[in-house]
């Protein structure tokens, strides 16, 4: 009796444990990825409106006014999907996305150092504000949704196996952003002579345009995630 007991704790804690995010309809997914695309084009509409400036003139500061007007956003949209509603409150899952920018951050700083970013004291605050920028359209959303939940983390952005709809949200926009920034690097080394082949002019157009194009995808996947599936009956 006592092992069968010890044995119905454990599944039901384990049950507890793994409780998945909310789903997310169409409607939902519409407007957040919506909203996410409005902030980011107001963050330019500030910087070349406000300050008179763009990627070209200024990337270390258009880069900056990206990553925190993004932040609130991405944070308090996301945070309302959060699995284990349990035991994470939405405050808490907040702090888990402010918590996931310098991670993320730090992740991508040092892919890009890998890759070949330079990191002079010229080019160290437009690279610090690029890896902030893509830290909110990679890890953040992720924190917020999944916290430390390695098994999810892996599932979905190391085999991108995507479970249900929020999860689209999450995997598809990173991978965008990733993808988005390896092409922009492409004209880089090329001898074109041009002012936004500079370091991180054409990487951060990139992973704008990566990103905004999987926002649209997404919403596809969503969409097809809430299709009823009819099966057949012989």
């Amino acid at each position: 009796m006592d092992r069968r007991k010890s044995s119905k704790e454990t599944t039901s804690s384990k049950a507890l444990t793994m409780v998945p995010s909310p789903p997310i309809s169409a409607s939902e997914a519409f407007i957040v990825n919506t909203l996410c695309a409005l902030v980011l084009f107001f963050a330019f509409w500030i910087a070349n409106t406000l300050y008179s400036i763009d990627l070209v003139t200024d990337p270390s500061l258009t880069l900056f006014f990206i990553w925190i007007t993004e932040l609130p956003t991405v944070t308090l949209l996301f945070s309302r999907y959060r699995q284990n509603r349990q035991r994470c409150t939405y405050l808490r899952a907040v702090g888990r996305g402010v918590l996931g920018v310098p991670v993320g951050a730090l992740l991508n700083l040092l892919g890009a150092i890998a890759l070949g970013a330079p990191v002079t004291s010229q080019y160290l605050p437009k690279t610090v504000n690029w890896a902030l920028m893509m830290s909110l359209f990679t890890t953040v959303p992720a924190s917020c949704v999944l916290g430390s939940s390695w098994t999810d983390w892996r599932r979905i952005f190391a085999q991108t196996k995507p479970n249900g709809s929020i999860e689209y949200l999450l995997c598809l926009p990173a991978h965008g952003a990733v993808i988005g920034a390896w092409f922009g690097a492409w004209p880089m080394p090329l001898d074109w002579e041009r002012p936004w082949q500079e370091w991180p002019i054409s990487v951060s157009y990139g992973a704008i345009a990566g990103y905004l194009v999987a926002l649209i995808a997404s919403l596809g996947f969503v969409l097809a995630c809430g299709r009823p599936q009819h099966i057949k009956r012989e």
